[in-house]
């Protein structure tokens, strides 16, 4: 696989999605469109430090391919974490920032045959967003798709007007968000139980899995001992 150069990019909005969560709309002047597939992400090259190595975060692309040069970021601000900090406190609309990519093979099957589960958690939505909105604006054919995303509190909810829109407006695909520490109107506890059951009748599917260790370790447990082939099963690891 090739390796993309660095090229500048720039800072070209800003937003408050939730609680110590921030959509970064990114250009790049260089090109006229950038090209990606959903799933795909982005290495920036941060002045956090003078060894290379330690300079590299990586976020995935929350946005679609449009046509245009540019694509959202959506980031959390995580303790202790450098590279978020940085991007929080220093970074603003006119920002240039050093990036790398599309990189990635956390993509689509080349054809939906079968049911799609996207299961995530904060963040972690930013993939599937993605590819839910491709699959939505391009009509491709597909059989019924989750999109399983668990939050602490209704205020961590990312996107959740614009996901509850797409359900109304797009066949056969299905947002589910839970909360795990507030009680709401809609779906309480961890994702986990969600998927079970939806998944109960076994019927053949694909589960990408999107978030922290945590989570993508047991809900990889559990699929496999649900009776799925681990070939089924895609990870994009966060943190």
């Amino acid at each position: 696989m090739a390796v993309h150069p660095w090229i500048p990019s720039e800072v070209i909005a800003i937003e408050e999605e939730a609680e110590l969560t921030r959509r970064f709309r990114i250009r790049i002047p260089e090109m006229d469109r950038f090209d990606f597939e959903p799933g795909q992400f982005v290495t920036l090259d941060l002045p956090i430090s003078d060894k290379p190595a330690k300079r590299m975060r990586s976020y995935s692309i929350a946005s679609w391919p449009d046509g245009t040069n540019s694509f959202e970021l959506i980031i959390s601000l995580q303790k202790e974490g450098v590279g978020t900090t940085y991007l929080f406190e220093h970074a603003q609309v006119g920002s240039t920032l050093m990036m790398r990519g599309p990189q990635g093979g956390f993509t689509m099957p080349p054809k939906l045959d079968k049911d799609l589960y996207l299961i995530c958690t904060g963040t972690g939505i930013a993939p599937f967003r993605s590819m839910a909105h491709h699959i939505a604006q391009h009509k491709i054919p597909h059989l019924d798709i989750h999109l399983i995303f668990g939050a602490r509190h209704e205020r961590n909810l990312l996107y959740y007007e614009e996901l509850k829109a797409l359900e109304r407006t797009t066949p056969g695909f299905h947002y589910h968000p839970a909360l795990s520490r507030e009680h709401w109107d809609g779906l309480k506890g961890y994702v986990h139980p969600i998927y079970e059951e939806l998944a109960k009748e076994r019927k053949p599917a694909y589960f990408y899995l999107c978030g922290w260790r945590n989570m993508i370790d047991e809900a990889k447990r559990r699929i496999q001992e649900m009776g799925y082939d681990r070939k089924s099963i895609h990870q994009e690891l966060y943190g």
